[in-house]
């Protein structure tokens, strides 16, 4: 099947297929969902969740192990240059147990909670970024996961202890013309006795390389008692007629082992099939859900790295009699990258924790997480390589043959640009996240905009929209967020109590800011969010899911109110605790300062923007009109197809699958 000969679908069918994937009923409170609906339900988020002391005491204990192993076994300017993990590396993590962090400890894994790992993805991302890469996709998205989510027991009996300890698993969804549209997946699973007959090539399988099982995604022809669609399958890599074809390459993360594989009567048994069939998507979904987190969770410690060198090196480098960090250019872009680590390392906290008691719904958290993390670490490397000047822009390995200290940044900043792409691009996220955000409109309103419902519909939908819309819209009206002492735990704290037991009259204690007015702007901005969407529905009702520009910006505001309130939790739990107490509170303020001004510009855009232009520039583009703009210049481009043939049949090429055993 070529590229062009893929089953072409409709729009409507691709939203369809997408919708019956999701998660369509709410049965715990969501923090995320409550901030889109102009509801700033704090409570749901403080005061800060705590883990459990035995939880903090294991991993503490495997980071300690790894951070050694990290440092005495990881040779991050190896696996730059020759572009690979080596395998005595690998064989190390495996041994160290890494492949088992998140596996219970009876199927010998480590048993680590949410919060624990994804500390563990930062350590070992910040040590190599591609083995921060090979240990998420394994664990996060790989077979672990939906076998503990969705698994059988005899599947979690026979799998498990192999992914803890020896096997390296890869999750295979995407092919050469298939990519974030699902609807058109081309690679089928022909049921053939008790087994399934499995076909078709996939595209930028990481961690297939060198993958010993797969969960691998296929249609399932409907046929006389059978559902079909789409299914997840645990296939063997090592299974004849598999076939990894081709090894990537990359800007970044070179040490990836990313690659092309084909499937060619692949005989895969019924017993492998997770779930039943046709719920592969909604499988790949819910499993990302969590997944998610283990990407805002390596942006975290980039971040981390990036505010390291830019402390170091702008303490260092002198330019007109003082040091650059001195001069307000350069010391605005530290700033920025101090507030947005502590930020992230709030948000994906904050997260992990609400994951591991498992009280709240946090689809809608992970996604902002991912989405936000992915952003705003790139800006951050990026700004790092701007203050390292010429340095930033040159390699590791040529500062260090002039006698310079090796700092990757520009490697940094290649690195991170794929976490803009990497498990829903940002574009792809936007319109996720504001399929959620949306949720409670649709479904009270839903068949009001939907031109294939009778009139009978359209009808009881008004009623029901009517009901929904006679009690909420009072609500976005007036909150504590107008009350100028509301959020009082967030003042400054004040000065201890007299001996006699009367409170001093004293300031607060010095140092700390007031973040209570930063909670009032998102308690405020919520509802005014929440009134911006409703009139956005009212006035394109059908037309508003073809408003990408406006549910983008709804989306980045909801990500920044919810970066701000963590911040603030997580500096008011820092200082309960009395751990950097001023500085975290500081660090909020910043951040809270920041991101006011990020949110209230993009408010703006809301509505003034040039949303209408682009689309018929865009148009003019397509049509040829401004191609004579193109003369003058030459396009180094190689020949070949936009899109490569993925034809099913036997392999014409060479095995390039290299298990590490």
């Amino acid at each position: 099947m070529t590229a062009s000969s893929v089953r072409p679908v409709s729009e409507h069918e691709a939203r369809q297929v997408a919708e019956a994937a999701r998660e369509q009923v709410w049965h715990k409170p969501s923090f995320a969902k409550e901030l889109f609906l102009g509801r700033f339900r704090l409570d749901l988020i403080h005061p800060h969740p705590a883990p459990a002391p035995d939880d903090v005491r294991r991993g503490e204990t495997f980071l300690a192990k790894l951070r050694e192993f990290c440092e005495t076994r990881v040779d991050a300017a190896r696996i730059e240059r020759e572009a690979q993990i080596p395998d005595e590396t690998i064989q190390g993590l495996k041994e160290l147990g890494a492949l088992g962090m998140k596996i219970d400890t009876k199927y010998g894994g480590l048993g680590l909670t949410q919060v624990y790992y994804n500390k563990a993805l930062a350590l070992a991302g910040s040590a190599s970024p591609a083995i921060g890469a090979l240990l998420s996709a394994h664990q996060s998205i790989g077979v672990p996961q939906p076998l503990k989510l969705f698994g059988t027991q005899e599947q979690k009996d026979r799998f498990l202890p192999r992914c803890a300890r020896t096997d390296i698993t890869a999750f295979l969804l995407t092919e050469p013309d298939v990519g974030s549209d699902p609807a058109r997946l081309a690679t089928t699973a022909v049921p053939d006795g008790d087994d399934y007959l499995l076909d078709g090539v996939k595209l930028w399988t990481t961690n297939g390389v060198v993958a010993d099982l797969l969960v691998v995604m296929a249609r399932v022809p409907r046929s006389e008692g059978r559902k079909g669609g789409i299914t997840a399958f645990v296939v063997e890599t090592a299974a004849e007629g598999v076939t990894v074809e081709k090894r990537n390459a990359f800007m970044g993360l070179r040490g990836l082992e990313n690659g092309v594989t084909r499937f060619h009567r692949v005989r895969v048994p019924a017993a492998n099939r997770i779930g039943p069939e046709g719920a592969g998507l909604k499988i790949a979904l819910t499993t990302l859900n969590t997944g998610r987190l283990s990407l805002p969770a390596m942006c975290t410690g980039a971040g981390k790295w990036c505010l390291k060198v830019a402390r170091e090196w702008s303490a260092a480098r002198e330019q007109w009699g003082k040091p650059i960090a001195k001069h307000e250019a350069v010391g605005a872009k530290i700033s920025f990258i101090a507030a947005t680590t502590f930020a992230l390392e709030a948000v994906i906290d904050l997260a992990s924790q609400m994951a591991d008691e498992d009280r709240n719904d946090i689809r809608i958290e992970a996604a902002l997480a991912k989405l936000y993390g992915s952003e705003m670490a790139w800006l951050m490397a990026d700004e790092l390589v701007q203050i390292r000047g010429g340095r930033g822009y040159e390699t590791a390995a040529s500062l260090a043959a002039r006698g310079e200290r090796a700092v990757p940044a520009e490697q940094m900043l290649r690195d991170l640009r794929i976490n803009r792409i990497f498990e829903g691009s940002t574009e792809i996220m936007h319109l996720l996240i504001a399929r959620e955000a949306v949720d409670a409109h649709l479904s009270v309103a839903g068949d009001l905009i939907d031109p294939d419902k009778s009139l009978q519909d359209k009808g009881k939908a008004a009623a029901k929209a009517g009901g929904f819309y006679a009690r909420w819209l009072p609500g976005l009206l007036a909150g504590p967020g107008q009350l100028p002492r509301a959020y009082p735990e967030f003042r400054p704290p004040v000065a201890h109590r007299h001996p006699q037991g009367k409170r001093s009259a004293q300031p607060p204690v010095s140092g700390y800011p007031d973040l209570s007015p930063h909670l009032r702007y998102v308690e405020r901005s919520a509802r005014k969010l929440a009134r911006s969407t409703f009139y956005a529905m009212s006035r394109w009702q059908g037309r508003m899911e073809t408003k990408q520009g406006f549910l983008a910006r709804i989306v980045d505001i909801g990500a920044e109110l919810f970066a701000m309130s963590a911040a603030c939790v997580r500096a008011e739990m820092l200082r309960s605790r009395g751990d950097h107490g001023v500085a975290a509170y500081q660090l909020a303020d910043a951040f809270c300062r920041q991101a006011r001004i990020r949110a209230d510009e993009l408010f703006g855009r809301l509505w003034t923007n040039t949303d209408e232009l682009d689309r018929k520039v865009v148009s003019g583009v397509l049509s040829g009109a401004y191609e004579w703009l193109e003369q003058g210049v030459l396009d180094p481009s190689g020949d070949g197809p936009w899109i490569a043939d993925a034809t099913p049949g036997p392999t014409a090429t060479q095995n390039v699958h290299r298990p590490i055993h």
